[in-house]
């Protein structure tokens, strides 16, 4: 039985009965804003009553949601990429296969390791670096991570270099004073740079359900994301957040991490991510 279909069974008392579709709902991370939304809108075409014709409905509803937007064009090289995020939600990983991937298209590549308070973070980046034969930006432990990731864009501009991530270290959400020190890191490449970074991207992990919301919004407040990577999807996470996100932020997501390899990393595609919701 699919993932739908067991929670349309979980929330039905029984055949008689109408579905908690509210419940159902968030319990598929998507939030309670927006369950309770979609929820008034099933009712009111009266297919609250009717899971098969409810669920069609849904679908293109969120399809219609998670689309992401075309790119804007990047006048002058590097694109640059600022990823940021939680302890423990995968950035560097991330960061490396971002890295594997655009090397795989034929860009050229430069990393930079601006988490310099977490030990061995830069020591792990350099590895990747090696392994994929991708220059990296580095520093010892304790360095100012702005001036890493300056550092970072000088040299992929030397080298005309095509795209530029920059790896951060992990923030608690709710910690101000250091979703803080990551404006820091942006205003110092603005300085530089007016346009970059280009995107700024919240790497969430997706096992934390409903969570990613509340994240995604203290870091959207504190530096203005752009967009987010979610990551760890190839567990029971559903990845319905990604929808909860777009509703209430306006933020898409581009890329789902659905292992350890780096091709496990994939492009965010809104009709694959429906058809995965919904376990068809």
């Amino acid at each position: 039985m699919s993932f739908w279909n067991q929670l349309v069974d979980r929330f039905r008392g029984s055949a008689d009965e109408e579905i908690d579709w509210e419940a159902l709902l968030i319990e598929a991370d998507l939030g309670v804003k927006l369950a309770t939304e979609w929820v008034d809108e099933i009712k009111d075409k009266g297919l609250s009553r009717t899971p098969e014709k409810a669920a069609p409905y849904l679908r293109e509803k969120m399809e219609k949601l998670v689309r992401i937007p075309p790119p804007l064009p990047i006048k002058h090289k590097p694109e640059v990429i600022l990823l940021v995020g939680v302890n423990g939600s995968g950035k560097t990983t991330t960061a490396a296969k971002l890295a594997a991937r655009a090397k795989k298209e034929g860009r050229a590549v430069q990393l930079g390791a601006a988490d310099t308070f977490r030990a061995a973070a830069a020591e792990q980046l350099e590895a990747w670096g090696a392994r994929l034969e991708i220059p990296v930006t580095s520093a010892p432990p304790g360095t100012d991570p702005a001036s890493v990731a300056v550092r970072s864009l000088f040299a992929a501009q030397e080298a005309k270099t095509d795209l530029l991530i920059i790896d951060t270290a992990g923030r608690q959400a709710n910690k101000r004073n250091l979703l803080l020190e990551l404006g820091k890191i942006k205003r110092s490449l603005q300085k530089k740079e007016e346009t970059v970074p280009h995107h700024t991207w919240l790497v969430a992990d997706g096992t934390t359900g409903s969570g990613v919301l509340q994240q995604t919004k203290e870091f959207h407040e504190a530096i203005g994301l752009t967009g987010l990577i979610v990551t760890k999807l190839d567990g029971s996470a559903r990845g319905g957040m990604v929808a909860a996100v777009r509703a209430e932020l306006g933020l898409p997501t581009y890329y789902l991490g659905r292992g350890e390899k780096s091709e496990d990393l994939k492009r965010f595609e809104a009709r694959e991510f429906v058809d995965n919701f919904f376990d068809n």
